[in-house]
């Protein structure tokens, strides 16, 4: 069974991400690290309770494994 976005956020609320300001309407959300400029922000498309899509599962592991290995790298780990 698929995640909900929501899930997603959380995950990403939890590694330090911030959502940035909406840019229009709409349902997409753009996530960035602010320690970590160079780590590529995050879009999610959909509301709350949608289903995640696979892809957005996927772009959220990637990014997440990216923090978490300058975070080792830097002698940090949350």
């Amino acid at each position: 069974m698929p995640r909900k976005i929501r899930q997603l956020m959380a995950d990403l609320q939890r590694a330090g991400f911030m959502e940035l300001p909406r840019r229009g309407k709409g349902s997409h959300s753009l996530w960035k690290h602010p320690d970590y400029p160079e780590v590529p922000a995050v879009t999610l498309a959909g509301q709350a309770g949608d289903d995640a899509q696979p892809y957005q599962e996927r772009d959220v592991r990637h990014v997440l494994a990216q923090v978490k290995g300058r975070e080792r790298d830097n002698g940090y780990e949350r």
